[in-house]
């Protein structure tokens, strides 16, 4: 079996964390941070925990943003942590931009609000157990749209909200798992990438 190269986006957000991660579970990262990387031929794409705003436009700047969704619209295997969820999301609930919109749900950004902020809790992620779930500013998934061959498969849900989906391709969660010693999470993704 052969060693998988997988893209972090390292624009902006909680990269490293997931470089590490990645490392340690054997597999060969490359940092995305201008159009000339993308010249590289890798397997997977993450992109991480941040500002989703800023994420979005620095794409938009550095002309990465079409040739990165156009790879995940051919199927390439996509890791969308908090703000890599809301950049993959086809409908944002509070908010008139769309970013990548490849992954049919709709979420709210900042959805836990400034009282709450961060927490910390352990749940149910469909195919793997109990795992810990970091959240921070998080947004989460209103609603999944189910169309055509697109289907979601909601994996995890906390409190009735849901935090973490998948759909062919792309998997999205509202969460942290860069921040927890748990590597499951990570794990499927590798899966999903040919591992």
């Amino acid at each position: 079996m052969s060693r998988k190269k997988i893209a972090v986006l390292a624009v902006q957000g909680a990269f490293a964390e997931h470089i590490d991660r990645m490392k340690k579970l054997g597999a060969e990262c490359i940092e995305l941070r201008q159009r000339a990387d993308l010249e590289q031929d890798f397997d997977g794409l993450i992109l991480p925990g941040g500002e989703s705003t800023v994420q979005g436009k620095l794409l938009r700047e550095l002309s990465m943003f079409e040739p990165l969704r156009e790879k995940i619209q051919n199927g390439l295997p996509v890791f969308g942590t908090c703000a890599g969820l809301i950049l993959l999301a086809q409908e944002l609930s509070n908010d008139e931009h769309v970013y990548f919109g490849t992954l049919p749900v709709r979420v709210q950004r900042n959805a836990y609000g400034r009282q709450l902020g961060s927490f910390h809790t352990e749940q149910e992620v469909k195919g793997i157990g109990k795992v810990p779930m970091t959240f921070i500013r998080a947004p989460y998934i209103e609603s999944v749209v189910q169309s055509g061959e697109k289907r979601v498969e909601i994996l995890a849900e906390v409190d009735g909200r849901i935090v973490a989906v998948r759909c062919g391709n792309q998997l999205g969660v509202a969460f942290h798992p860069e921040l927890d010693a748990d590597n499951r999470i990570h794990e499927m993704f590798l899966q999903m990438c040919g591992c």
